[in-house]
């Protein structure tokens, strides 16, 4: 039984899966493409608020740097990304690389981890979305009837009507095809990142050297946390991290590296691109560059205009504005940010459907769900699915205190691609790699311990959800997944031919 579980699916078994001719995606995108992803995807809310919260509650003017080890952390296990994409470009992402490296079983652990952290994401960016719209239209004198405004705050029903159009919309999208969609995504990620632009270069002009003395305040001591909100490192160790300081950086980067969030989206693009060896390392480790630099501007920036230990833990960077005498700067960032989660809500759709279709593809799900469009070369009737579902959880649900499941999902996708790219690198020495993850095996185990790291600093309840998630993951895969296995049917089928040789062929 062991074996069946950790049974693995070669490289060239699922590179030849993606030319079945009604479960193939059509190639269409390139490095451009895959790299106008990564930044729509990456650049949402967390520029505008993270940057001022983390600044006044942990790290001070530091926070620059905060961003910067942050940034290290996330270009270590994209490292390790491009590596696994470039060799194995087939749709699904880190659950394509552990199913060709560490087994089925843990192939459908992290398959079942990403439906969650892609699904829950999206449907929480579009309530975030929602929100930021419902706050245009209140300036605009328009006010949505409570009914339809969402779940915050209702009284008897409530449905988030914008947030579930928006998810439809985007799914209607996604289907016409990949190029559209990439169509809509340069064109939505040019007004975010021009938005962030005017405001750096705004803001450069209002800062005030003497709000960045001291740059690293005096550290802090806090006291350790005994309940379930309270980190998990808190619980086990009864150790507490400090606020500002050199400590403080680092505490602070665990706060900030949820900017960074989404990222490992791109490699699910990778069947979907022309030349995936060469433009998918590009697309993934050149976003992570440009929103990186990004980030450390606008930290630099914020810190400089208002005193740390004055700015708004909500809407930092629009009241720091304010607090110089130019509010009309406001509406143009909650302009950017209703934008920027437009696309991150698309990316993150796009992801979840792609890790779905491979796992269908592969019959851990039901086959039915892998067919892609005769016209659209999408796979559009997991999709379609998933962006029903998904804008209903949105409309009813209020996501907010759920919204850190997203982030151990991610934590958990690093260490698994992390450790499959060391055993590949054993197993198959002799796989054509285009990008090679350099200095294996030690980007990657710093990769491990840096993402653990931060998963250890992630609260105790954020544990047991997740690991509630996983236990109804074995369940559903014991009960279904095993014994529809593709891979599994096949091994069966070679081992029925040896037992039971055709007639006539010698014994």
């Amino acid at each position: 039984m062991s074996n069946a579980l950790f049974r693995t699916k070669n490289v060239e078994q699922s590179i030849l899966d993606t030319e079945e001719p009604e479960h193939s995606l059509k190639k269409s995108l390139t490095a451009l493409d895959l790299t106008v992803f990564g930044v729509g995807v990456i650049i949402g809310t967390g520029i505008f608020v993270l940057t001022g919260t983390a600044a006044k509650n942990t790290a001070g003017p530091a926070v620059s740097l905060s961003f910067v080890v942050a940034g290290v952390v996330c270009a270590l296990a994209a490292l390790c990304y491009a590596e696994f994409a470039s060799t194995v470009p087939v749709a699904g992402s880190a659950y394509t690389f552990s199913y060709a490296s560490l087994g089925e079983l843990p192939a459908w652990i992290i398959g079942w981890d990403l439906v969650l952290e892609l699904a829950l994401g999206t449907a929480v960016v579009a309530v975030g979305w929602s929100g930021y719209i419902h706050s245009l239209l209140d300036n605009a004198g328009w006010h949505m009837p409570a009914a339809l405004a969402g779940r915050d705050g209702a009284t008897g029903f409530g449905f988030d009507i914008l947030a579930a159009a928006l998810v439809l919309l985007l799914t209607v999208i996604l289907v016409v095809g990949m190029k559209l969609s990439a169509r809509v995504t340069s064109v939505v990620v040019a007004i975010k990142v021009a938005v962030v632009l005017v405001v750096i270069i705004a803001g450069a002009f209002f800062v005030n050297s003497a709000n960045y003395d001291p740059f690293i305040p005096k550290e802090q001591p806090t006291e350790a946390g005994g309940n379930l909100k309270a980190p998990l490192i808190q619980l086990i160790f009864g150790w507490a991290p400090s606020d500002f300081g050199v400590m403080g950086i680092f505490t602070a980067a665990s706060v900030v590296f949820f900017a960074f969030i989404g990222f490992d989206v791109v490699a699910t693009a990778a069947e979907e691109t022309r030349h995936p060896q060469r433009d998918v390392p590009r697309g993934i480790l050149g976003s992570l560059i440009i929103c990186t630099t990004l980030y450390v501007a606008v930290s630099i920036v914020v810190t400089g205009m208002q005193k740390y230990s004055l700015l708004s833990v909500k809407a930092p960077l629009a009241d720091a504005f304010k607090a110089t005498g130019h509010p009309w700067y406001a509406g143009l960032i909650s302009f950017g940010a209703a934008v920027g989660l437009t696309t991150v809500c698309m990316i993150l759709l796009l992801g979840q459907s792609r890790v779905f279709f491979a796992m269908s593809r592969d019959g851990l799900l039901p086959r039915f769900f892998s067919h892609t469009h005769p016209r659209f070369g999408t796979p559009y009737r997991s999709t379609i699915l998933l962006g029903v579902v998904i804008a209903i959880v949105a409309g009813f649900t209020s996501l907010s205190e759920l919204a850190e499941l997203v982030n151990i999902g991610t934590l958990f996708a690093f260490v698994v691609v992390a450790i499959s790219v060391i055993i590949l690198r054993r197993t198959r020495p002799d796989l054509h790699r285009s990008f090679r993850t350099p200095l294996v095996p030690a980007v990657p185990i710093l990769s491990v311990c840096a993402s653990l790291w931060l998963m250890l600093n992630l609260p105790a309840e954020t544990w047991i959800r997740f690991a509630v998630w996983m236990a109804i993951g074995f369940i559903v895969y014991f009960l279904y997944g095993r014994s529809h296995s593709r891979l599994g049917r096949h091994q069966e089928t070679k081992v029925s031919d040896v037992m039971y040789p055709p007639k006539g062929t010698a014994e």
